[in-house]
């Protein structure tokens, strides 16, 4: 009897350790981001099946932000900059445009020149769909609101987080993208949580 148990305590603390060696997926996601199509800073078309294989990062802004999305980009370029330095590969950055009507491949190329973005980072910013389409895509994937401007006003509402996309399209987790409040912009932890889902890939 007592070998029995300690055969199964022994079972028990193999699994925990097996399950705490990966990146823990939040309660809120666990779900597989929808397809989409869309057009890149390059005129180029990118699908979910792009996303293949490699460890994503992804936001939502837009180029005519006054507020969050300069420190949101730059945040986001100190990550790429960090996994740069340490050697990390297979994985890319998507920005999804809230206001697409405004923001062209040419205007999104524009806007990401101002950033220190190393040449081999795969950093797609894309664009090419209406408002709906990425309302509906932002609150049916990530939980988050994409809302149209006020009237006299140019400035569209949205949220700030990073999401970590896991090499199946697996949506693993958020990250504060600016500080705000008694949330801080976890850089180490985005590059941590990277490099571990590059080296150890998805569950």
């Amino acid at each position: 009897m007592r070998k029995s148990i300690s055969i199964i305590f022994v079972l028990v603390l193999a699994l925990s350790a097996c399950n705490s060696s990966g990146v823990e997926v939040m309660s809120r996601y666990g779900n597989t981001i929808d397809d989409f199509e869309v057009t890149n800073q390059n005129e180029e078309t990118f699908t979910k099946a792009d996303m293949e294989g490699k460890v994503w990062l992804l936001d939502f802004i837009f180029t005519n932000c006054a507020t969050v999305c300069p420190p949101m980009t730059a945040n986001m370029t100190q990550v790429v900059n960090e996994l740069e330095d340490k050697g990390i590969e297979d994985y890319g950055v998507l920005s999804f445009s809230v206001d697409p009507k405004t923001d062209s491949p040419e205007v999104l190329t524009d806007y990401l020149s101002y950033y220190d973005v190393p040449e081999s980072t795969e950093w797609q910013m894309v664009t090419g769909y209406d408002y709906d389409f990425i309302r509906n895509f932002a609150e049916n994937n990530f939980k988050t609101i994409v809302a149209p401007p006020p009237e006299g006003s140019n400035q569209v509402t949205h949220g700030i987080s990073f999401y970590l996309i896991d090499q199946n399209g697996k949506i693993i987790k958020d990250y504060a993208g600016v500080d705000t409040g008694d949330t801080e912009f976890a850089l180490d932890d985005i590059v941590s949580d990277v490099e571990t889902l590059v080296e150890e890939g998805p569950e």
